[in-house]
């Protein structure tokens, strides 16, 4: 029957455990730069997959809140929602079974800069006959220095 001499704390030297209270961020900041890499390399490919030469302008794009529908007219004419081919004649309907019915969705109509106007326009007026409102074109912005009329 012993007696303890160091006060019982169970060490031998007298002092006592102290948790570390710090928090080590070197594997957060790893785990944060591969998840950056990532999203730069993905973020480009989630663009619409339809390859188009759009023409430039000086406009300022347009703020939208919900996913717009894209309808492409490619350099030969074949017309793309979102990015599958459909023919001219279900277009239409397409549209409004995507857009449940609302003629208040937003469509961005992108067409090829090689591609006759009366053919973007034909387009364009069967979308806006089938009563949707809210039709626009897109265009890249121009470049600073490509010139000013383009012509």
């Amino acid at each position: 029957m012993g007696a303890s001499v160091n006060g019982g704390n169970g060490g031998g030297n007298g002092r006592r455990y102290k948790p570390m209270a710090e928090i080590n961020v070197t594997p957060f900041v790893d785990v944060m730069l591969v998840l950056l890499i990532v999203f730069m390399v993905t973020a480009p490919l989630l663009s619409v997959g339809v390859k188009v030469d759009l023409p430039q302008t000086t406009a300022k794009p347009l703020g939208e809140e919900r996913q717009p529908l894209s309808v492409t007219l490619d350099a030969e004419g074949k017309i793309f929602l979102q990015e599958e081919e459909v023919e001219e004649n279900t277009l239409i309907e397409r549209l409004r079974a995507i857009a449940d019915v609302s003629k208040d969705t937003r469509i961005y109509v992108r067409a090829d800069k090689a591609l006759a106007y009366g053919r973007v326009m034909q387009v364009m007026g069967s979308i806006n006959g089938a009563g949707f409102a809210k039709v626009a074109l897109v265009t890249d912005p121009r470049k600073p220095g490509s010139g000013g009329s383009g012509r």
